[in-house]
């Protein structure tokens, strides 16, 4: 039987306004999940900057583990650094850096140092192994390409050792054999002004024993090195003395760490200021002439 037009338009009404409340309702859940979605974003935002944050605040100079320091060191560096009858490392250099470490906030046993040959130290820092590396690290242009300095703490002479009197100059090396540490101011020295062979070695015990043995005719070193080795050997002598006061010695620290690196200026120069650095200086170099820039000032 037909429907009168108006009963079919009624139900037409009703069915439109069905539709109406089914689309307004999923409206209202897409609304809902939206904010949903936004809130979880915002909370999730605000969480990981509180963590970064709080990480920060845990570790303000950016260390490996914020509770330790992990020094890059030699051992046979003496008197700048080396190790003792016990192993423990000691020297100028290790006693000026645990002195800075305290007034960072860190005991001596919270600063923990490894020894090295000295041309691992700075790939060694610029690769995260280290956070730092103290070895009376002379600071230059190519070397600040990779890794930061802090400012200057020690400065001082490199010197020729050899049983040779004649290794008096540039030129008298001609036609020798001249050992040098692999990567140090030495070796770039010798490399530029040295007329001789140069040999590099990893560390002055094995230059010096080749020295002692023949191999090599002088062993190009710094001058508080080169003064404990004429000490040991009766037979070798310092023959001729360069200054280095263009290169100071600095702390190595990752390329970027500046909180680190201002920190440890910040305590450098307050070891300075206050006579520790005079007093270290004066144990570790008795009689070495001292830079006014590093005394404490009057």
């Amino acid at each position: 039987m037909d429907e009168s037009s108006s009963g079919v338009a009624s139900r037409l009404r009703l069915s439109m306004r069905g539709e109406d409340m089914q689309t307004n309702s999923s409206r209202r859940r897409l609304i809902k999940c939206g904010l949903a979605a936004t809130v979880a974003l915002v909370t999730g935002f605000g969480t990981l900057v509180a963590s970064t944050q709080s990480k920060a605040a845990g570790n303000p100079y950016n260390l490996i583990d914020p509770s330790v320091i992990s020094v890059g060191t030699m051992g046979d560096a003496k008197p700048y650094v080396f190790t003792d009858a016990n192993g423990n490392f000691t020297g100028f250099d290790a006693e000026l850096f645990r002195d800075v470490a305290r007034r960072l906030g860190f005991k001596d046993e919270q600063v923990v140092f490894t020894g090295q040959e000295f041309s691992a130290l700075l790939p060694s820092v610029a690769s995260g192994r280290f956070d730092v590396a103290v070895a009376a690290i002379g600071t230059t242009a190519e070397r600040k390409k990779t890794v930061d300095f802090s400012d200057g703490y020690l400065a001082g002479y490199l010197s020729i050792i050899s049983a040779d009197p004649a290794l008096t100059s540039n030129e008298s090396t001609a036609g020798k054999r001249i050992g040098v540490i692999q990567g140090t101011l030495q070796e770039i020295y010798a490399e530029k002004n040295l007329k001789g062979d140069i040999v590099k070695f990893p560390d002055n015990n094995t230059a010096v024993a080749a020295l002692n043995n023949g191999t090599i005719d002088g062993h190009f070193t710094d001058y508080e090195s080169a003064k404990q080795y004429v000490e040991r050997y009766k037979n070798l002598k310092i023959t001729m003395n360069v200054p280095s006061f263009d290169a100071p010695a600095g702390f190595v620290v990752k390329k970027g760490n500046d909180a680190f690196r201002e920190a440890l200026n910040k305590a450098l120069h307050e070891a300075m200021d206050d006579g520790t650095w005079k007093r270290l200086h004066e144990k570790w170099f008795p009689g070495t002439p001292m830079p006014d820039q590093y005394l404490p000032k009057k």
